[in-house]
């Protein structure tokens, strides 16, 4: 059960994707470099060196990340990388795994007709089983009515929304993006120095008089 709390799936289940992970991760590196630029020399090698260095690590770092929704500095902490060698592996390893996923035929379908195949059944019916989002409320008749000098409003047909990713993911970067902290600047140590009294001036300062 805790397996499954980190991971969102068992342990045989795990076994289960970790052949075509790795093949799909072997794919990727053999075209693509861990920066994101396209591999032009020497295959990727798995030294002792490696933070991930088995296919099991990698596939639990992914899987983690994926479920937890930890901050990427996190997600290195644990498994004992800097934050931009992290952002580097999610990167790499979340096409492995969405490849992997396809393979197995367990990724997400993001069609109701491709639902409707995987589960046998009728698009109507597996219409029925996806529950519908809430509908704008209709408008009441004296908003809904154009005015008398008004034309009538002109029916346009709704925009098609591009197709989501199977999982979003943001840009590579390298170091951290959080902003950088101003509590350093002279003007802000100053103003700070201004308001603070020092530690040698309270028994300078006289004692509050009391109201009764």
């Amino acid at each position: 059960m805790e397996f499954l709390d980190f991971t969102s799936v068992t342990l045989d289940e795990f076994q289960q994707l970790v052949p075509p992970f790795e093949a799909a991760f072997h794919t990727w590196m053999a075209a693509w470099r861990m920066d994101g630029k396209p591999r032009t020399a020497r295959r990727f090698p798995v030294d002792k060196n490696c933070p991930l260095p088995t296919p099991e690590d990698r596939l639990f770092f992914i899987l983690t990340s994926l479920k937890t929704s930890a901050l990427q500095v996190v997600q290195g902490r644990l498994f004992g990388m800097v934050q931009g060698k992290a952002n580097q592996w999610i990167h790499v390893l979340l096409p492995a795994l969405l490849a992997a996923l396809r393979t197995l035929g367990d990724a997400p379908t993001r069609s109701l007709a491709a639902l409707a195949q995987r589960l046998g059944v009728s698009e109507a019916a597996a219409g029925a089983m996806v529950t519908p989002q809430e509908e704008e409320p209709a408008p009441r008749a004296d908003e809904s009515a154009p005015l008398a000098d008004e034309p009538a409003p002109v029916a346009v047909a709704p925009a098609v929304a591009p197709a989501s990713p199977l999982l979003p993911m943001t840009g590579r970067n390298g170091a951290s993006s959080a902003p950088k902290t101003l509590l350093n600047r002279r003007s802000v140590i100053a103003a700070r120095k201004k308001t603070t009294p020092s530690k040698t001036s309270c028994s300078s300062i006289p004692p509050s008089r009391s109201s009764f």
